[in-house]
């Protein structure tokens, strides 16, 4: 089971699930004159809809960038991007969004900033002050399903960094997104807390199948949860290869240990490996 190459296609929507998220031939640079840095070149990804997808590559290859351009926080220097059919051109708000750093608002409890998404997207700000129990009971549903059922009540100072990072998860998905985007959510933990959340987040894809771009330098974490894994060059970044990821879910820690799984993650590091040496090369 070799990693795939790019060929032509490669990266289309398969049969039978749409095409959901689309960046096509996309550049990115960032400044001007002397001190312009291109950060992606020619990058193209279709993801199809309730697809879990994993994005790698080495450090500063431009993974961040593509976030930035999907959830319409930058625009591309070339090319288009697509979500839903729809060009973006602004913030997207069918979009939720989890960062390495939880960036809970020390002032609101856990509750409060869970809910935080409702008083600013569409439509739930104009329904928020009539339907407050309804969305509370949800927000409160959310907290259970990650473990921190009574917790509402408390400020982010009395959380833990991992309970911390689950509250970031509802808030991320309070609003019902189609489309969740995670920049490296649970690089901060420790490796029995990053675990644990893994279970966490594949149990609530499942149950919801909302479509997932997870950027991560974990490649253990991305073989565990992703269907496919995009791996993309040195920058300026673009994705270079394909993997499947050919096992069902759920999928468990003792899976990790299996033969089939370590082979996949030492091919995916050793083809991030030649990316690596290829922009050292050129460097020099």
């Amino acid at each position: 089971m070799a990693i795939a190459e790019p060929v032509t296609g490669a990266g289309a929507a398969a049969p039978g699930r749409d095409a959901f998220v689309e960046i096509d031939t996309v550049s990115l640079a960032y400044g001007s004159g002397p001190s312009r840095t291109l950060a992606l070149r020619g990058a193209t990804i279709n993801v199809r809809k309730g697809e879990f997808v994993a994005v790698v590559g080495p450090s500063g290859c431009g993974k961040s960038s593509l976030m930035k351009l999907v959830t319409g926080l930058m625009r591309p220097t070339v090319g288009s991007v697509r979500v839903d059919g729809k060009s973006v051109d602004g913030p997207l708000k069918i979009a939720g969004m989890a960062f390495q750093n939880p960036t809970l608002l020390p002032w609101r409890n856990t509750l409060k900033n869970v809910m935080l998404p409702l008083e600013i997207v569409d439509p739930h700000k104009g329904r928020l002050r009539a339907n407050r129990k309804e969305y509370e009971e949800r927000a409160e549903r959310l907290l259970d399903s990650v473990g921190l059922k009574g917790f509402g009540n408390r400020h982010p100072w009395e959380l833990s960094g991992g309970m911390q990072q689950r509250a970031s998860l509802c808030r991320a998905l309070i609003h019902q997104p189609d489309l969740l985007m995670l920049d490296e959510p649970f690089a901060a933990l420790d490796a029995f807390t990053r675990e644990e959340l893994w279970a966490v987040l594949q149990k609530l894809w499942m149950e919801e199948k909302f479509t997932v771009i997870l950027v991560t330098h974990d490649l253990r974490e991305a073989v565990y949860l992703a269907e496919t894994i995009r791996i993309m060059s040195a920058r300026p970044g673009r994705i270079v290869a394909t993997r499947e990821v050919p096992f069902g879910f759920p999928r468990t820690l003792d899976d990790t240990f299996k033969p089939e799984f370590v082979d996949i993650v030492h091919e995916l590091r050793e083809h991030i490996g030649r990316e690596r040496t290829t922009q050292q090369a050129v460097s020099q």
